[in-house]
């Protein structure tokens, strides 16, 4: 099975690529077009802040590639938040992917968010064998609202996705290669996805 992890210039590439390795998937960092496009399953991680992000996937193209992926796409952190219609943070239009628009965190808790949350309200075969109110690793200041393609939540300050799906692509609020054995676990239910 290829893998393709997008390369646009964001951060924490490198540790979802070992990740997948441990795991013994061959996965390649790329922003080549035919290299995704050929790719049996697309990574579209990150860390990063949205606009400028948004500004390199345009300068390269994949804004246009991504979106029109057909193989299981799975965003990560930033990569999810792109997946949405738009973003609070530096203003940024999304790929509307996901019909919901990300917004920040309000000012009575602490920003980013740093740490394990639990995810409940699971749903889907990514998260097949997950277990309700399960931890995973997060950091983040900005956040998907409950929507209808929300498949996992979390709560802080308010309930928000934590997980989404819509047809063959999946976002993840959590950082799955740096949340244990679950995650790992996650990670494995993606690369098996029909």
């Amino acid at each position: 099975m290829k893998v393709s992890i997008i390369n646009y210039g964001a951060g924490n590439i490198q540790s979802v690529k070992f990740a997948l390795e441990r795991m013994g998937a061959q996965a390649i960092l790329t922003n080549n077009v035919d290299e995704i496009t050929q790719a049996d399953r697309v990574i579209f991680p990150g860390v990063g802040e949205a606009s400028s992000a948004m500004d390199k996937l345009r300068d390269t193209g994949l804004d246009k590639l991504i979106p029109n992926l057909q193989q299981p796409v799975l965003g990560i952190c930033l990569g999810m938040q792109l997946m949405c219609n738009s973003s609070e943070e530096g203003n940024a239009r999304g790929l509307s992917i996901f019909d919901v628009d990300v917004v920040r965190f309000s000012n009575k808790v602490k920003v980013p968010q740093i740490g394990w949350n639990q995810i409940t309200d699971l749903s889907g075969s990514l998260l097949k064998d997950i277990e309700e109110g399960e931890y995973m690793y997060l950091v983040h200041s900005y956040y998907a609202p409950l929507c209808k393609d929300t498949i996992a939540s979390s709560t802080y300050d308010v309930k928000y996705s934590t997980a989404l799906n819509r047809d063959n692509f999946y976002g993840v609020q959590f950082h799955p290669e740096k949340s244990s054995v679950m995650g790992q676990k996650i990670l494995n239910n993606f690369l098996k996805l029909t």
